[in-house]
């Protein structure tokens, strides 16, 4: 197996999360907190699915999902454009709602499918491309991947405490 297989796989793992998280829940539940200042499940897709989306248009050379494909405008969201979720205090996070997950699903899918379609364009030797030379060592492509793996995998699962949590606290 690839490296690159590898990390393709990683990539749709975190798509069965997220599709498991958000399928056919109600956009009232998505956007329910446990306390006021907790991550929503629509805050925690959204933000890992703008940091994927981030992450590989750098790295790709492209424009991001979110503003070429129109999911900024159909988001409306009331935060500074270009927003990720890093740095969002307790009413940033508020304000990341949706009227269903379909919209959240649309577009993770549109960043998955682009992120795919990169890392199955990739050879072994891609992956030591540096992509980041501020820091010490300098990051390369394998190592960002990587990194966008931890975090993605991360917010998938904090999503899905959250919606485990919140159904049990709602009796669902």
């Amino acid at each position: 197996m690839k490296a690159t297989d590898v990390i393709a796989d990683g990539f749709g793992r975190i798509r069965e999360i997220v599709h498991e998280v958000v399928e056919g829940v109600p956009a009232e539940l998505l956007n329910a907190r446990v306390d006021p200042a907790a991550n929503s499940v629509t805050w925690l897709v959204w933000h890992l699915t703008r940091v994927q989306d981030d992450h590989i248009a750098d790295a790709a050379g492209t424009d991001q999902v979110w503003d070429a494909e129109g999911w900024s405008d159909r988001f409306a969201l009331p935060l500074p454009a270009g927003a990720t979720g890093y740095g969002h205090t307790p009413r940033d996070v508020y304000t990341v709602r949706v009227d269903s997950g379909e919209l959240l699903l649309g577009y993770f899918d549109a960043v998955h499918e682009r992120t795919a379609r990169f890392v199955h364009g990739l050879a072994a030797a891609d992956l030591d491309r540096v992509v980041d030379e501020r820091w010490d060592p300098p990051v390369t492509l394998g190592v960002r991947l990587v990194s966008v793996l931890g975090d993605d995998l991360q917010h998938a699962g904090q999503a899905a405490f959250v919606r485990g949590v919140l159904e049990r606290e709602r009796g669902v």
